[in-house]
């Protein structure tokens, strides 16, 4: 039996989600709400689905929902469908503080709800590839390069585009952060359009992440160092390259030697497998709620990278009071 599915908010993320759902033969698309409602009606006509005038109409036809909507009505939004007994995937940033999003996760913990987060990257090809190939970074480096575009810049670059990596760090070290330094300038908005920021774990990793959304390029890349081997992920074309050295067969000593060509030293790329993100969080969501199982991404994981966003940005305004 499918899983009936209503989408609110269908702006550009709404509808992808609108597209690929009336495709995942597990879930039915079955209602489309948004604030307007020539939207509503124009996007459910063209993916079959019916568009309701309300809220509150949608959710009692519905099993469950993504929200689309912007931040700042993340709280708002889920709160209610979680008050109507509805599971739900809402987009990252999970919201706009921690004590809403504490409350939002622990709303749906009482209710025995699902409740996930949508960071879009852990499903991109060139994560899944290495992710249970034993990654132990003692340090990594992260760039994620945008060109501008005017929609986005209400908030700063570390919620738009850096959280992506935090999450994505988060993930791969999974030990308590003890330190982070950060700095951050406003070039073409009243937010943060470009930053950086250190981050210390427990066990001696260090990521290194670098966001931007006045690039010429785009690039979303990230590179991790661990004791024998290096990993570089490129989350635009989905692909991974993975050196290993192998211990037991010495390399060579040759003068000048590009390193990868060096006998001793095991390469291995990981090709896009042609997979979409965004169908494939989508469909974790359905299964969750069908199934009645923990999502690949909760909304524990979504506060957790929305706390270190937290920190950078807090460490950012020091460092610009400084300059000031």
């Amino acid at each position: 039996m499918s899983v009936r599915v209503g989408i609110i908010g269908v702006g550009v993320h709404g509808m992808h989600h609108a597209r690929l759902l009336s495709d995942l033969g597990s879930a039915e698309l079955s209602g489309i709400y948004d604030i307007d409602q020539s939207a509503s009606s124009r996007v459910a006509s063209e993916f079959g689905a019916t568009a309701f005038n309300s809220l509150d109409e949608l959710l009692l036809n519905v099993d469950c929902v993504t929200v689309a909507v912007p931040t700042s009505s993340h709280y708002d939004v889920v709160m209610r469908c979680l008050s109507q007994e509805k599971h739900v995937l809402v987009e990252k940033p999970i919201a706009e503080s921690l004590a809403e999003s504490e409350k939002m996760i622990e709303e749906a913990e009482k209710r025995g709800l699902i409740f996930s987060v949508g960071h879009l990257e852990r499903f991109n090809s060139a994560y899944r590839s290495v992710m249970n190939t034993g990654l132990s970074p003692l340090f990594i480096e992260s760039h994620r390069l945008a060109a501008f575009n005017p929609r986005g810049t209400d908030v700063a670059v570390v919620l738009d585009l850096m959280i992506h990596d935090i999450d994505i760090i988060l993930d791969m070290v999974k030990q308590p952060i003890i330190l982070v330094n950060a700095v951050g300038v406003s070039v073409v908005s009243d937010e943060v359009d470009i930053a950086n920021a250190r981050l210390e774990f427990e066990g001696g990793c260090v990521a290194n992440l670098t966001a931007s959304r006045i690039s010429q390029k785009k690039m979303r890349k990230i590179r991790t160092f661990q004791k024998n081997s290096y990993v570089s992920m490129d989350f635009l074309a989905g692909e991974s390259e993975v050196f290993t050295m192998n211990t037991d067969v010495p390399p060579p000593v040759i003068p000048n030697a590009v390193p990868q060509m060096m006998e001793g030293i095991t390469y291995e790329k990981f090709s896009n497998d042609g997979l979409n993100a965004l169908e494939l969080e989508l469909a974790d969501f359905v299964r969750a709620v069908k199934d009645g199982a923990k999502p690949l991404i909760s909304g524990v994981d979504g506060h957790k990278a929305l706390e270190i966003a937290s920190m950078v940005m807090k460490s950012m305004e020091v460092s610009m009071r400084r300059i000031e």
